[in-house]
């Protein structure tokens, strides 16, 4: 006789990540900020008449797509206003104080971090106003603010 525990079927999960897709109105500014700016690498792209429309980045184990539809003609699309207010991404980091001097150090406004819900936070806007929360556990009191070395 088999027991309920042997009989029992292991499952693997079938999602695995979720991967925010973000509509750009400047694919050239966008690769400054994501890949000069924040260190993001390109490890996909899709050129389309010769101009390079969609791309999948990552950042450690983390990633987020780009696409700058075509303003004219077939799949056009023209966005009303910043496409990416209102909309946040948390990364989930070792250290968000590392990569607020790292990412200050390449030219780019990111907010000076806090403590908030036990986690240093620092805060950037991408060009179309995508904001991106880079957060790591700590232990330091509630709302306190980094100071410079």
């Amino acid at each position: 006789m088999s027991s309920e525990t042997e009989t029992e079927t292991k499952t693997e999960a079938n999602v695995k990540q979720a991967v925010p897709f973000f509509l750009v109105s400047n694919m050239e500014a966008s690769l400054r900020f994501y890949v000069d700016g924040l260190g993001f690498e390109m490890k996909n792209k899709w050129i389309d008449e010769g101009k390079l429309r969609w791309c999948w980045l990552e950042i450690g184990t983390a990633a987020l797509m780009l696409q700058e539809p075509r303003a004219e003609g077939r799949d056009s699309w023209k966005p009303e206003g910043k496409v990416g207010v209102g909309v946040s991404v948390c990364f989930q980091c070792k250290d968000a104080l590392a990569l607020y001097r790292e990412f200050t150090s390449r030219g780019i406004q990111a907010k000076r971090p806090f403590v908030g819900n036990a986690m240093w936070v620092t805060t950037v806007k991408d060009p179309d106003g995508y904001t991106l929360d880079f957060e790591s556990p700590t232990d330091a009191p509630e709302e306190s603010e980094y100071s410079e070395p």
